[in-house]
């Protein structure tokens, strides 16, 4: 019907308002409140109502086409191209050649559309989603436990962001260690994996992401080490082979989904408890964990399957420093001397050992920060040995520039400063 005009939810309110306004029961910035527009735009709806009518008040570009709109020439171009000359081109395929061969510039979101609205579909085909389902439970304690890092604002802006490394149990649920580092690093794992060890035992398998902690990328490896087929592990790895444990990288994190709920319960509870002690500092978070750990397994932990546990006992001859440590081969030099990054160690003669020179030795650098070296598994004795002259030079500590203090001028007696305050500078 002509003259008819149609008003959207807004624009009805708008109506009944400013009728209140005309009939002068509503002021006008009392409506602007109302509204939740200013006052001047109040001001200028009244004018466009008094003179259009209820027609001012809807939108002026209600009715008219968009600017931008796509014609229908260019429309009926696309669907014919894309069912003749370009026929089983997907989508964004087809949006390339139109800009390329045929000169028009299309997105590919509007190519997409005209040939939906026409019931053309992109061939491409897709994978079918296919059936998952949850995975059981290992039955044992101590076959496999799921290990991460959170790094996260645990402290909530009291102190440093620390990264909390932990690892659950699969069987169980249990946590059987964790502990607030600085960052996500090697160290930190070592540390986590040794207290199991020393508590609970050795476990069967170590399920982890794929973080260059656990595994060296291969694109890293040089070309000579490429084509030699070679291996090479990072130090926590090798400490797995050499505890017998399985080292297992997930795919993806939802294959580690028992760490990344355990994560989400913790950034919840237990930074809920960091914040109740008002915890500030890294000790201050580890003994929160501690505190915290024993009442998390009480409460959350599960029976498992099979009672007997998976863990097994280090021989009565274990020494856990000779395991979790950083371990590098070096070769000595003619003075029976290992150098080993910034450090010079002298290794003294033994009995019945001449000289260590050019024969191949380990070096273990320890989670205390200290430092031994092996030869054939026997721990050798060593001391600081001399640095060199160009490592000497760089050590030398400058002198440090002698303190000069400082002279003030004294004001002359006939200073304009002086007068009342002539007291202060004599």
């Amino acid at each position: 019907m002509e003259g008819t005009v149609t008003l959207n939810n807004r624009e009805q309110k708008r109506l009944i308002v400013l009728n209140r306004v005309e009939k002068k029961d509503l002021r006008v910035n009392n409506a602007g409140q109302v509204l939740g527009i200013s006052e001047r735009q109040v001001w200028r709806l009244l004018a466009a109502y008094r003179k259009k009518g209820v027609a001012g008040l809807a939108h002026g570009n209600r009715g008219k086409k968009p600017v931008n709109t796509l014609s229908r020439e260019l429309r009926e171009k696309v669907v014919t191209l894309a069912q003749n000359k370009y026929g089983g081109f997907n989508h964004s395929h087809l949006t390339e050649k139109l800009k390329e061969e045929e000169e028009t510039y299309l997105s590919r979101s509007s190519v997409r559309r005209i040939l939906l609205e026409k019931g053309f579909r992109s061939p491409r085909k897709h994978r079918a989603s296919f059936h998952r389902r949850r995975r059981e439970r290992y039955p044992r304690e101590g076959m496999l436990l799921q290990t991460d890092g959170s790094p996260h604002d645990w402290l909530e802006g009291r102190g440093p962001k620390l990264c909390l490394i932990g690892a659950v149990d699969d069987a169980t649920n249990k946590v059987p260690c964790a502990l607030f580092c600085e960052n996500e690093t090697t160290s930190g794992y070592m540390r986590m994996l040794q207290e199991i060890v020393t508590k609970e035992g050795i476990p069967a398998a170590l399920y982890h992401d794929r973080h260059g902690i656990f595994e060296i990328n291969q694109g890293a490896l040089s070309v000579e080490e490429q084509l030699a087929g070679s291996q090479p592990r990072s130090q926590f790895g090798r400490l797995l082979d050499e505890l017998g444990i399985q080292s297992i990288a997930a795919n993806s994190p939802q294959a580690k989904g028992r760490i990344e709920r355990l994560w989400g319960t913790f950034q919840d509870r237990l930074s809920s408890e960091l914040r109740l002690v008002r915890a500030s500092t890294l000790e201050d978070a580890n003994v929160v964990l501690q505190r915290f750990l024993p009442e998390y397994n009480r409460r959350f932990a599960i029976q498992a399957r099979d009672p007997e546990i998976a863990y097994l006992k280090p021989d009565s001859d274990f020494k856990p420093d000779e395991y979790f440590c950083f371990k590098e081969t070096r070769t000595v030099g003619l003075d029976n001397v290992v150098r080993f990054y910034n450090h010079r160690l002298q290794i003294l003669p033994l009995p019945g050992e001449r000289s260590y020179a050019q024969r191949k030795v380990q070096v273990h650098l320890k989670l205390d920060g200290s430092i031994a070296i092996y030869c054939g598994g026997t721990a050798l004795t060593t001391q600081p040995a001399p640095p060199e002259a160009s490592m000497a030079r760089k050590m030398e500590v400058a002198k440090p520039a002698p303190i000069i203090p400082r002279q003030y001028a004294k004001p002359s007696p006939n200073h304009p400063w002086r007068g009342k305050f002539r007291a202060y500078f004599d």
